[in-house]
C-alpha cells in the first residue's frame, strides 16, 4: 500500500487518525519488508500483530505465515480490514474457540494463512486473556502510547513469544537494546531482556509513516532465550529488586534495597559478588542482578 493509495483510502472512508491512539501508519515498502524478513517467518509459524492499521504489514505476514492474528482496537479500520480480507471480526470469546481448534483457510487462493481479527484494547486484552504465546512470534508495528507497557505484559514469563520483531519509538528501542551503563539503561530493559536476547534493530525514518511522527523510530529483533536465567518463583523478587534499584538512579543501591532487605544478608550478598557497596544500579550487568536476586532469596 503505498502513501498515495493510504491517504485516499483514509480520505474516501473520512477516517481522521487520531494522535492519542499512536495511529502513525508504515507504508514504504522496503522497511515493511525488512521487519518480515527479520522475523525469519515459516509457512509453520504463528504471528501475532498488534495495531495492524490498514493492513499493509498484515498483507505480507499473510503470505508468509501458517496463522495470522491482529488485534486492532480502532473499530473504523476493523471494519476496512473485514472487507480487504475477506474475514469476519471477533470477540474474545469466538477467539479462544478458533485459536483452540483447526487454522481456519481465507477464501482468496493467494492468501493461505488462518487469519482472526480481534476488535479489542491490545493491552487490555493481554491483561484480561492470558494465554500461552510460546508458539508464536509477535511481529508488529506498536502503537507508541503504550509500546513499553504491552512489552512488559507480553515478553516476560515462560508464555512470552519465541521472537519479537517489533517497530517502536526509538528511544523505546534503546531501553530494549541497552547494556549495563548505558544512558539508556534501566527497568524496561532488564525486565525484557531477563527472558529475550536482543540481536539486533535498525532505524526507521518518519518520512516512511503517515502521518510522519514527531519522534524517530526503530525496529527491533529480540529472541527469546532457550534457557531461563531465573527459576519463574524468583521473578517476583527480580523485579522488586530492579524496581527498588532504579527507584533514584543517582543514589547507592544498597542503601536502596535496605528498605526491604536486612542490612547484613545485602553487605554479604554485595561482597559474595564482589560489588562496590558504592554501586548504582545503572553500573550492575542483568547477570549481576539475577545473581543477586538468588542470593537475597
Amino acid at each position: 500500500m503505498t502513501l498515495t493509495e493510504m491517504r485516499s483510502l483514509l480520505a474516501k472512508r473520512d477516517i481522521q487518525l487520531t494522535r492519542s491512539l499512536g495511529q502513525n501508519f508504515l507504508h514504504d515498502g522496503n522497511q515493511l519488508r525488512r521487519i518480515v524478513d527479520a522475523a525469519e517467518i515459516l509457512p509453520t509459524d504463528k504471528v501475532l500483530e498488534i495495531g495492524p492499521g490498514l493492513g499493509p504489514l498484515t498483507e505480507l505476514l499473510l503470505e508468509k505465515a501458517g496463522e495470522v492474528l491482529a488485534i486492532e482496537m480502532d473499530a473504523r479500520l476493523v471494519d476496512f480490514l473485514c472487507e480487504r480480507f475477506g474475514t469476519e471480526k471477533r470477540n474474545a470469546d469466538l477467539l479462544a474457540d478458533a485459536l483452540a481448534g483447526q487454522p481456519e483457510k481465507l477464501d482468496e487462493p493467494e492468501q493461505v494463512a488462518a487469519f482472526h481479527l480481534l476488535h479489542d484494547d491490545a493491552l487490555a486484552f493481554l491483561k484480561r486473556e492470558p494465554r500461552d504465546w510460546s508458539d508464536w512470534k509477535l511481529v508488529a508495528n506498536l502503537p507508541y502510547s503504550v509500546a513499553s507497557p504491552i512489552l512488559v505484559e507480553l515478553a516476560t514469563g515462560p508464555r512470552a513469544p519465541k521472537l519479537i520483531v517489533a517497530t517502536l519509538q526509538l528511544e523505546v528501542a534503546k531501553r530494549l537494546m541497552a547494556q549495563a551503563d548505558d544512558d539508556d539503561y534501566g527497568i524496561l530493559t532488564l525486565l525484557v531482556q531477563l527472558d529475550f536476547e536482543p540481536r539486533g534493530s535498525f532505524k526507521i525514518p518518519p518520512e516512511c509513516f503517515f502521518p510522519s511522527p514527531d519522534v524517530d523510530s526503530a525496529c527491533v529483533c529480540l529472541v527469546r532465550r532457550a534457557t531461563p536465567l531465573l527459576p519463574e518463583n524468583l521473578r517476583p523478587d527480580f523485579v522488586k529488586i530492579v524496581k527498588r534499584g532504579f527507584s533514584q538512579r543517582r543514589k547507592m543501591m544498597l542503601k536502596l534495597l535496605k528498605q526491604d532487605w536486612a542490612a547484613d544478608k545485602l553487605a554479604a550478598a554485595f561482597a559474595e559478588l564482589k560489588i562496590s557497596p558504592q554501586e548504582r544500579a545503572e553500573k550492575l550487568s542483568l547477570e549481576q542482578f539475577v545473581e543477586l536476586t538468588k542470593l537475597l532469596k
